[in-house]
């Protein structure tokens, strides 16, 4: 659930989106995949959807009224007993531990903040994630969870082969989708951005990266890409406006547009991610400290993405909408290995995910986040506990000049 990105064989994504996988009852699973813009006065199909919806104040009085609850309430609280291991997560370990590369050290003076390092200062950056080797490993985890949730898909944009010439991914991490992306299309010069210059030195020919904030104005002229792809910039921009006006200018006529962006907030149908509990408070805290940071964690609840494109000028607007789960419940046996993987994003550095945000801008002392996160884990590993998170891909086409004068 960050800013970052092993590609899958065969022909590239087209415009249909994966099918919804169905599941047997009672057992609630979290997919729910559309092909169109979401209606945000729809009523919810069922009860338990309303029930999930929690959102920060001012919420509607129907809605799960969730505070935050201080830092010091996580001591206070005795830890349940850890689950035993059944030994479902070790495969997808294996896997993923397999997939990831050797990245190379920075040259640059990065920040510290209790042993673990963040990017060094430049322009309006101020990415809340580390940039260390334990980051990155969780990157590469989060990037093969990606492409599981699109069934193997590294986007869904329709795009042409032939058409594809010079693509960028912005916020690009350890560079592993703008490396996958070149290996399928490897007639595409393909540019990579981000912060940190943690990518690796080899890499196939038609690829570079480039050191830039995606929060200034975009350095490349008009009209330059086919195809420009951002995922998981969440907490880290603070225009998404003009994000995708930049993202507009800098793609060619014809060209497409897609983001990726997961909600931080974790839900469940049945009642199992209750108010007040760790992982509820996980994105209750989130929520509070992008307010008080300036850089909105509520990307998918506020339709961002739909909104700014629209604004933007982009036509041919497709939304895709999808539950991920978290841990090993789902009965379905895809759903079941995405979720052994989105509970190992988690796993591999909860501690890297929330430093900065609840250390350095909520204030919570190192120990108050180490006894919080002992919680976390505990719930995180409880078969009981049928938690999941909205995923939402946006994407959309800039029109050919005759159609503008259309």
């Amino acid at each position: 659930m960050v800013d970052s990105n092993n590609a899958p064989a065969g022909a590239p994504a087209t415009a249909t989106p994966p099918e919804p996988a169905t599941e047997p009852q009672p057992a609630p699973e979290p997919v729910t995949d559309q092909q169109s813009p979401p209606n945000p006065a729809r009523e919810p199909e069922t009860p338990t959807e309303l029930a999930t919806e929690t959102q920060s104040p001012p919420r509607p009085a129907n809605e799960p009224q969730s505070e935050i609850l201080p830092a010091s309430h996580w001591a206070q609280v005795p830890l349940p007993e850890e689950p035993q291991d059944d030994g479902d997560d070790d495969s997808a370990y294996g896997e993923a531990a397999s997939s990831t590369a050797s990245l190379s050290a920075s040259v640059l003076e990065y920040r510290t903040l209790h042993g673990r390092t963040f990017h060094s200062d430049m322009g309006k950056a101020e990415s809340w994630i580390p940039n260390d080797e334990q980051q990155q490993d969780s990157m590469d985890i989060h990037h093969h969870m990606c492409t599981l949730a699109l069934e193997d898909k590294l986007f869904l944009a329709p795009l042409q082969p032939e058409k594809i010439q010079k693509v960028v991914d912005i916020g690009t991490g350890t560079g592993i989708w703008a490396i996958d992306f070149a290996d399928k299309f490897p007639n595409a010069e393909v540019i990579g951005t981000d912060v940190s210059p943690i990518q690796p030195p080899w890499v196939p020919p038609g690829v570079k990266f480039e050191l830039d904030d995606a929060n200034l104005p975009w350095t490349w002229a008009d009209n330059t890409f086919d195809y420009v792809h951002v995922r998981c910039l969440f907490g880290s921009i603070v225009d998404w406006s003009a994000l995708y006006r930049e993202a507009f200018r800098c793609c060619k006529p014809g060209g497409w547009f897609e983001d990726f962006e997961n909600s931080i907030n974790m839900l469940s149908d049945d009642g199992s991610v209750a108010p007040g509990s760790p992982m509820d408070q996980w994105g209750q805290v989130f929520w509070a400290g992008g307010e008080k940071f300036g850089r909105t964690f509520r990307v998918v609840e506020d339709e961002i993405q739909r909104k700014c494109m629209e604004e933007a000028g982009f036509v041919d607007i497709t939304v895709w909408e999808h539950r991920c789960p978290i841990g090993t419940w789902p009965s379905d046996p895809r759903l079941k290995t995405l979720g052994q993987f989105s509970k190992m994003v988690l796993e591999s550095d909860a501690e890297g995910y929330v430093l900065y945000m609840w250390n350095a801008v909520m204030g919570w002392s190192p120990e108050e986040i180490q006894v919080y996160l002992a919680h976390l884990r505990r719930q995180l590993r409880d078969k009981n506990t049928h938690a999941s998170y909205r995923q939402t891909v946006v994407y959309g086409r800039k029109p050919e000049p005759d159609e503008v004068r259309a």
